[in-house]
């Protein structure tokens, strides 16, 4: 099996990272950074997320599993105590594959020209620096509504948890095939008005959105944000392609979510 390993950079990160080539290449697996059959992510979800985006091309090929050098996070299913376990692992048990759905976010510009294609583990949010973010939303190709506001943020069932849950949003299981969309200040009076809550697209329904006003827009995909002009139009739905997390252990959902917001000392596992 061929492996790569994607450090946050710092010195116990790197120290780990070290580790762990050593041992795994001693146990006759094979480092390669352009075709890896596992990735693993030693960091934080910041660093989970760098690795996604660098081997996006591969996600069919290659699963991931992270190892946290810092608190508790959702893309990581072994801690610094059990590096040495996990080595084990990696070298003498075929691990488990589980898939979650992504986020493709394709931009059209009014120019024509290539369209522009994202994946998105976590999210896409779309603002703007010149006032109120205004665009046509529509849902299966009929107009849904006129939104005006900060913006828009449209998470994955893994990225609910961040910046989605922060604006309000549900908290999905991964397994749901389907993305949300959140609102950011939505402008809502007796001249304007939006749905005022959170929708969720199953993955055979796309959302499409068309600037009413012609300014620049912040996309932001993840970490990697980008300012686009001229946009005729965003659009959004689940991806064909998912990420695949190696499972050497059951890693519940639920269990993350309760251990980062409510937990208070009860470690009782539930079913993934």
């Amino acid at each position: 099996m061929k492996f790569d390993i994607v450090s946050r950079g710092d010195h116990r990160s790197n120290n780990i990272k070290a580790t762990m080539k050593q041992y795994l290449t001693d146990f006759d697996l094979e480092y390669s950074e352009e075709e890896p059959d596992l990735v693993i992510s030693i960091g934080g979800d910041g660093t989970f997320l760098e690795a996604f985006h660098r081997y996006m091309h591969r996600l069919s090929e290659t699963a991931f599993i992270g190892v946290h050098t810092g608190h508790l996070g959702f893309y990581a299913d072994w801690m610094l105590d059990e590096v040495e376990k996990l080595i084990i692992e990696i070298a003498k048990t075929p691990f488990q594959v589980v898939e979650y759905p992504i986020l493709e976010v394709i931009i059209r510009s009014k120019t024509g020209g290539e369209e522009d294609r994202y994946l998105a583990l976590n999210e896409a949010t779309i603002k703007t620096a010149e006032g109120s973010v205004v665009f046509d939303v529509e849902i299966k190709g009929e107009h849904f509504e006129t939104f005006r506001g900060d913006g828009l943020c449209i998470s994955t069932p893994s990225g609910s948890t961040a910046y989605n849950k922060a604006l309000g949003g549900a908290i999905l299981h991964p397994s749901i095939e389907a993305v949300q969309i959140t609102e950011m200040a939505s402008i809502n009076n007796r001249v304007f008005r939006t749905i005022g809550s959170p929708m969720i697209l199953p993955k055979h329904h796309t959302c499409v959105l068309r600037p009413i006003v012609d300014r620049s827009f912040l996309l932001a995909i993840d970490h990697f944000t980008e300012t686009y002009t001229n946009v005729k139009s965003i659009q959004c739905r689940v991806a064909k392609e998912k990420i695949r997390f190696a499972r050497f252990r059951p890693f519940p959902f639920w269990n993350r979510v309760r251990d980062s917001f409510v937990r208070e000392g009860d470690r009782t596992r539930m079913d993934d």
